[in-house]
């Protein structure tokens, strides 16, 4: 029991970390931001990919694909950030520790 808990400390910091706002240099970010308002507050990322389309459903009922692109930060304190947009709005924010 003791060596599994010993891997298992680790195995987490290298693990994915998600979350629903990040700090950046100048302010906080949240899911739902734009991407201009992130671009504002975090500046430019160290990569940004553009992954393809995505078809969702709007408020209405009607289909629409929207781009999806995936932008990175970092390293901050070891951490990586990759934060992933949909329709020019962010909706996944995930940490990983550098290699």
């Amino acid at each position: 029991m003791k060596t599994l808990i010993c891997s298992l400390l680790f195995v987490l910091p290298l693990t994915a970390h998600a979350s629903s706002t990040l700090r950046c240099d100048s302010g906080l970010i949240s899911l739902k931001d734009s991407t201009s308002i992130v671009s504002n507050k975090c500046g430019e990322p160290i990569s940004r990919e553009f992954v393809g389309y995505r078809e969702v459903l709007d408020e209405y009922g009607f289909r629409n694909e929207v781009a999806v692109e995936e932008w990175a930060y970092g390293p901050r304190n070891g951490m990586y950030q990759f934060l992933r947009f949909e329709g020019n709005r962010l909706i996944k924010i995930e940490s990983k520790r550098g290699k």
